[in-house]
């Protein structure tokens, strides 16, 4: 069965934006962008908010129509147009770039989409993981720590009464100081379970 792995960058005091939706702090170099490419191209699909959706849907479907742009990037536009992307949003009417719209996560309907064929499914954004996790849908977890502290932004965990035991399983160092932290639910471990709030996908 396909896995639902949360893939993340965040700031060493746990943010993945800061305000206005700055990631200025992010340390993204030629090693690191061929790191994603290669992990997303082994993917069976993206699934992500509305808001992350159209910031990528904005960029990466013709990035590659300028001959400006980095090779390593001109790749990763090929390989986000081609791999299938599911975008939960209550409001979003129309998508294109091979894109389903859901509504709502139903745990029902994540099983039925994890048990067809093909490569795991990556997870993004702050309040779609949210849901997953409150639903306990998060097979595993990879974050890229960049090294940076930015204060205050949105916060990649929601406080909950909740606990999740982790197993690491790989870490991995990039020249550019970012730091793979990759882990998996602990075996044989269950989520204690506490007061959670819902995640949005407007």
């Amino acid at each position: 069965m396909r896995k639902i792995v949360l893939i993340v960058s965040v700031s060493l005091d746990g943010y993945i934006e800061g305000p206005d939706h700055d990631i200025s702090w992010h340390r993204v170099d030629d090693e690191l962008h061929q790191h994603f490419n290669d992990l997303v191209r082994g993917l069976g699909g993206l699934l992500s908010g509305r808001v992350t959706h159209e910031l990528m849907a904005g960029f990466w479907p013709t990035a590659d129509a300028d001959p400006e742009t980095p090779a390593v990037m001109a790749e990763f536009a090929g390989i986000w147009r081609d791999i299938p992307k599911y975008v939960y949003s209550r409001t979003l009417r129309h998508a294109d770039w091979n894109t389903t719209i859901v509504r709502e996560v139903v745990p029902e309907e994540v099983d039925a989409l994890k048990r067809q064929p093909g490569g795991d499914l990556s997870l993004s954004g702050a309040d779609l993981a949210a849901a997953f996790l409150r639903h306990d849908l998060v097979d595993e977890i990879r974050l890229y720590v960049h090294p940076a502290l930015i204060g205050r932004g949105t916060p990649l965990f929601p406080q909950t009464d909740a606990t999740t035991l982790l197993e690491l399983i790989e870490t991995h160092t990039f020249g550019n100081g970012v730091v793979l932290l990759h882990y998996r639910r602990a075996p044989g471990e269950e989520v204690t379970a506490g007061t959670e709030g819902a995640g949005r996908h407007e």
